[in-house]
């Protein structure tokens, strides 16, 4: 056999087909994105979150054809066979030219038993891959939050960045002007320079960082690059958690939802399993069987004949490796008990970390939002003594930049209470969706559901259940 790569043709072919089908047979956007129009969207669309979906989906048809290995085995066989005529001076037995077919029924408990335990097996299987599908989709609604907010922010802003653009660099030669001119002192002047350059400098590393969250956004919706939107921008409101306000039971609640753990456990079964398949594998093979057979020979009486029995087995050598095997399932448990238990602290450390962090980030947003008051208030003053011609033109524009940073940091210490807000369900196992919630929906039909599931107590009707999210095939 020799290699062959692909030609240049088919890569072309290859990479074309999959640039148009990766953001192929979607619903166009029409009108502002809300927030839960973009979580809709990254439900449905997210490329990542597809391949989880088929990935379970994938993991239960595997089940589901292990589940046919316990059936009976039905098997039918035809045959054909010749030989020389030989000496024709002696006797024969046996026709020249044979045809055989037979049709055989035939059933192995030991099989049976294995095929049973590999089932069970295989659906554990599939409800891990559920699980791993569960933690997939919860960052994906995780990032969506982040990033919508900070795109927000970008949106609510850009425009006040870009008229104050030229306003500061027409300001900043004419204070250098004014201190070459003679006109102000030069310290003065200077100072004047450098705190716009400082206020400037701040503006745009806000710009840089708030900028890319419009594309990162973009890419968790499945919206080709480069497509303009718009989002909406909603009133700030401060969003209130209804949890329990004891950690014991926060802890409880998270160490039962959490994918991690539930992943686990179900490993731990898996593994449990492995010791029914060792003790079925050493157990002698009982099988049964019946079947109809047909030869063409001539010499045979009658060439159609029924036939049955049973047959036992037994392979003695598995005996010596049955303590091996045990040994080996042994350590397996302990090494998945010490990772239960691994998991086990870090999702309480991590319950622990998203309440104090939403604590101290709702915190943050206050003096945000006081540090953005008062740098409104001075701005109005500011701007009314220029108006009188009590103070400078640079002096006002300094204020006015000061006053778009004050609202930068507001809008992204909004972003991040916002993100510690979900983030705290998130550490809770609770999924960001309504129960029975499929992709098979519209956007605005998610939207809608999405919606009502988080205006109602912050999520908090989804902590003791699990909802699940079904399959888009």
């Amino acid at each position: 056999m020799k290699t062959e790569p692909l030609k240049a043709e088919a890569n072309v072919s290859f990479a074309n087909d999959k640039l148009v089908r990766a953001t192929a047979n979607q619903e166009p956007i029409t009108g502002s994105i809300d927030l839960y129009e973009a979580m809709a969207r990254a439900l449905k669309y997210n490329l990542d979150t597809k391949v989880e979906i088929m990935e379970a989906s994938l993991k239960l048809r595997e089940a589901d054809l292990v589940s046919y290995a316990a059936l009976p085995k039905l098997v039918t066989g035809a045959g054909y066979a010749g030989r020389d005529e030989g000496d024709p001076s002696t006797p024969s037995t046996r026709d020249p030219n044979v045809r055989t077919a037979d049709l055989t029924f035939s059933w192995n408990i030991l099989d049976f038993g294995l095929s049973y335990v590999r089932a069970k097996q295989a659906a554990d299987q599939a409800l891990i891959q559920e699980e791993m599908k569960r933690r997939i989709v919860n960052k994906v609604i995780e990032d969506v939050r982040t990033a919508y907010w900070r795109a927000a922010s970008y949106q609510r802003l850009v425009g006040r960045m870009r008229a104050l653009e030229g306003r500061v660099a027409r300001a900043l030669r004419e204070t250098r002007g004014l201190s070459g001119s003679g006109e102000a002192s030069p310290l003065v002047a200077l100072t004047y320079e450098r705190e716009l350059i400082e206020v400037k400098r701040e503006v745009e590393q806000l710009e840089g960082e708030l900028r890319v969250a419009k594309s990162q956004l973009a890419a968790l919706m499945n919206v080709t690059p480069g497509t303009e939107f718009t989002l909406s921008l909603p009133k700030r409101s401060r969003p209130k958690l209804s949890v329990p306000n004891d950690l014991s039971e926060m802890y409880r609640i998270a160490a039962s939802n959490r994918p991690e753990m539930r992943e686990v456990a179900y490993r731990m079964r898996i593994n449990d399993q492995e010791v029914n398949a060792a003790l079925l594998d050493i157990l002698p093979g009982f099988s049964v069987y019946a079947g109809k057979n047909y030869d063409s020979n001539d010499f045979i009486t009658d060439p159609n004949w029924a036939s049955w029995g049973a047959k036992v087995s037994f392979n003695a050598m598995k005996l010596f490796a049955l303590p091996a095997t045990n040994r080996k399932i042994e350590a397996e448990k302990e090494v998945l008990d010490a990772r239960a238990l691994s998991v086990a602290m870090a999702v309480m450390t991590q319950v622990h970390i998203s309440r104090a962090r939403f604590a101290h980030l709702n915190k943050s947003y206050s003096t945000a939002a006081a540090l953005s008051n008062v740098s409104h208030r001075i701005l109005t003053q500011v701007r009314a003594e220029t108006n009188a011609q009590k103070t400078s033109e640079q002096i006002l524009i300094r204020e006015e930049m000061n006053a778009l940073v004050a609202d930068a940091k507001l809008d992204m210490a909004y972003a991040d209470m916002q993100n510690a807000y979900a983030n705290v369900y998130a550490s809770l196992g609770v999924d960001p969706f309504p129960r029975g919630l499929t992709t098979k929906e519209s956007v605005a039909e998610i939207s809608t559901r999405m919606k009502a599931l988080w205006n109602e107590a912050g999520g908090a009707a989804v902590i003791y259940v699990k909802p699940e999210l079904a399959s888009a095939q």
